[in-house]
């Protein structure tokens, strides 16, 4: 089955032969993946690498008191999983949920394993992947450290503009660690640092 999306995302970063990409996208699987369904839970077996073809996902921990933090949003071309429980193959901490009626194209841990053997020019594009969202957790601390919330939420409008239109306030809120409220305050232009 021909995955073009994913295929030109990947081919960003690396360049394949033709045996190589028929390779690579025999490896994939689709899914469809109703608005509020999960693709997964805590607890669960986090086995898949999902590339999103199109909607929108978001992936949040959920503490034992039942407070909601935002650890990322996905939306069509980009990525997205329980990086530390795929790679280590744990149950997963995070919770995955299309925000909207999605596809994803998924890639199973024992494929991707595969296809660093098959296709090592495939590790340089997970390399730079893993380099890239490193980079911008890192960012993301420092600024949670650094700026005032307004400011957090001007840099997330400015950075992300192409989300905003997929997400709650609410959710979005919970990505910057704040109230919903404050969020409205801010919004408003009537909030504090």
């Amino acid at each position: 089955m021909a995955y073009p999306k994913v295929l030109a995302n990947i081919e960003k970063h690396v360049s394949l032969t033709e045996n190589e990409k028929n390779f690579l996208l025999s490896q994939f699987e689709s899914k469809e993946v109703a608005k509020k369904k999960y693709i997964l839970q805590a607890g669960d077996n986090c086995r898949y690498f999902n590339f999103v073809d199109k909607g929108a996902f978001r992936a949040y921990y959920l503490s034992k008191e039942g407070k909601e933090s935002t650890i990322m949003f996905a939306i069509s071309d980009w990525w997205i999983t329980d990086m530390h429980c795929f790679i280590n193959e744990q149950p997963a901490m995070l919770h995955i949920q299309a925000i909207e009626h999605s596809s994803i194209v998924r890639l199973p841990k024992e494929r991707l394993d595969l296809l660093f053997e098959e296709i090592p020019k495939f590790e340089r594009f997970f390399r730079v992947i893993m380099q890239n969202a490193y980079t911008r957790e890192q960012l993301r601390v420092l600024e949670n450290l650094s700026l005032t919330a307004e400011e957090r939420y001007n840099n997330f409008l400015s950075k992300y503009p192409q989300i905003v239109a997929h997400v709650t306030q609410k959710q979005i809120a919970t990505y910057l660690g704040i109230t919903p409220e404050f969020l409205s305050a801010i919004r408003a232009g009537k909030g504090k640092s």
